[in-house]
């Protein structure tokens, strides 16, 4: 049975994505840490929509963790179709300031959570000649942000891998793309520590389930790049026709 995995399910744009994706009648495998949370969602979603859900609890920055995660899809004979790379977080303070085990694991999960997925479900896509990784990269990933930087960063990596794998795979069967958000009502500010950032409350933000209805259009179309909201689409031209030291200074008024 054909399924969409989708990692950080359990709240935010992870959750939007995975309503979106059971509305289309996509079974689902749903990966996040907290156990409970995924239940709920599991039984909400088999009651709403003629949908599987199998769940799968993990601290995916761990990677014995996505190993474990693999490794369940394929003793179980779950055929992941499409990847959606959600899980990732944010933290808004200057680098030097922030401990290390902060950043190295805003790395792990952001990074190389992503990577170490998309390679191994990339693979099998590509051997059997079709399927779809979405990957969440964000406006952040457009320049660099200080105050915000290993997210920034993460989100940069993101995007250009993406990129890459997209046009790597081409004739392949297989597509990459990647969800370029701007500020988006999730809980993200909180757990990032930006109740009271510019970005916001000067901008305002989209909502949740308006991005993950735009990722899902794109992923299924094939797109390799989507920009949601009219403010990525502003700051995408911006970053590519300003000096980068404008758009730098920019990123630290909107993360304060």
């Amino acid at each position: 049975m054909a399924y969409t995995l989708i990692t950080g399910a359990s709240s935010g744009i992870g959750l939007e994505l995975a309503k979106e994706f059971a509305k289309h009648g996509h079974h689902l495998i749903l990966a996040a840490r907290t156990g409970s949370k995924l239940e709920a969602l599991k039984v909400e979603l088999e009651n709403t929509y003629p949908v599987k859900v199998e769940t799968f609890a993990a601290d995916l920055s761990i990677e014995e963790e996505r190993n474990r995660l693999f490794a369940y899809t394929q003793n179980a004979s779950m055929e992941v179709e499409i990847l959606v790379n959600n899980a990732g977080f944010g933290d808004s303070n200057a680098y030097l300031d922030t401990p290390w085990e902060r950043q190295k694991n805003m790395v792990e999960l952001n990074v190389l959570a992503l990577m170490h997925l998309s390679h191994l479900y990339g693979n099998d896509m590509k051997k059997r000649g079709n399927g779809k990784i979405l990957n969440l990269s964000s406006a952040a990933g457009l320049s660099a942000g200080p105050y915000m930087p290993i997210y920034y960063a993460s989100k940069a990596f993101v995007l250009s891998l993406s990129q890459a794998m997209y046009e790597e795979l081409q004739g392949s069967g297989v597509t990459v793309t990647a969800l370029c958000p701007g500020p988006t009502a999730t809980g993200f500010e909180k757990s990032a520590g930006m109740e009271n950032a510019k970005m916001f409350h000067t901008i305002g933000t989209e909502t949740a389930e308006s991005v993950a209805k735009c990722g899902y259009k794109a992923v299924m179309k094939g797109k390799a790049v989507v920009y949601h909201g009219k403010i990525t689409h502003g700051f995408n031209i911006a970053s590519r026709l300003l000096p980068r030291s404008f758009v730098r200074k920019r990123a630290i008024t909107m993360n304060h």
